[in-house]
């Protein structure tokens, strides 16, 4: 009975080294080409979850107005906030200004309900400059004619 476990043990097979180094290598390109993507994947849901609270913010402007009949030209989102219109500005900066203005598309004016402040997303500063639904609308990862602009100017301190 032993001569035949250790015949069985001496038969046996394992990986070789050249195996194992074909595995390891395949791995790492798998994970070189999934590593960028899935960062990619996380920053642009980011950014839609950005535009969600800017969204939401005009919204409850729209709201104040309607039940108000105007917006002061010093409304801000912390002011809508305190009224009760909105419960979370989310990465919308507080101290951003709600503006009430005509904005002309083409031939036609409209009134719209615009942004005009800051916003943070994972500590990365975005400048809002007049953004209203319509064109928040516009799909575009570098936020490219949204009036949504990185801002890149570096904040607080740092290693000198």
């Amino acid at each position: 009975m032993f001569k035949q476990m250790n015949k069985r043990l001496n038969n046996q097979k394992g990986l070789t080294l050249i195996e194992l180094l074909a595995v390891v290598v395949i791995l790492a390109i798998v994970a070189a080409i999934a590593v960028p993507a899935i960062g990619n994947i996380i920053e642009d849901s980011r950014i839609k979850g950005m535009k969600a609270d800017i969204a939401n913010v005009i919204n409850a402007a729209n709201l104040y107005k309607v039940e108000n009949g105007n917006l002061s030209a010093s409304i801000t989102v912390a002011d809508l906030k305190t009224a009760g219109y909105l419960e979370s500005s989310g990465s919308v900066n507080e101290t951003t200004a709600v503006l009430d203005h005509d904005v002309t598309v083409g031939s036609k004016t409209k009134n719209v309900i615009a942004l005009d402040g800051e916003a943070e997303v994972n500590k990365k500063k975005y400048d809002l400059d007049n953004v209203y639904l319509d064109i928040l609308k516009v799909d575009s990862p570098d936020l490219k004619d949204t009036g949504i602009k990185k801002n890149d100017t570096p904040t607080g301190g740092g290693d000198s």
